[in-house]
């Protein structure tokens, strides 16, 4: 499921009904299309930090990441492309 919040014209993207293979690569691949200044929202039934830090892995100090909700049920993680300092 996927849908853009009204407040934030933030796109949610719900990873709860993926299988966990299919989580991360999903995850990857907007990951890769955000530019700068854009983020989405995560939304996951578990905490999905391990996530956090293959990110920062493969792309070091590139995305912030904003936990909005965290759990117990349900948690929310805002991943944002930064804009590049020159």
């Amino acid at each position: 499921m996927c849908q853009t919040t009204e407040e934030t014209d933030v796109t949610e993207i719900d990873f709860r009904n993926l299988n966990p293979a299919q989580r991360q690569t999903k995850a990857f691949q907007i990951v890769s299309d955000l530019r700068a200044g854009e983020s989405f929202v995560l939304m996951n039934d578990h905490d999905p930090m391990p996530l956090y830090s293959q990110i920062q892995t493969r792309h070091p100090g590139e995305f912030s990441w904003t936990y909005l909700e965290q759990g117990p049920s349900i948690w929310k993680v805002e991943i944002a492309k930064q804009f590049k300092v020159a």
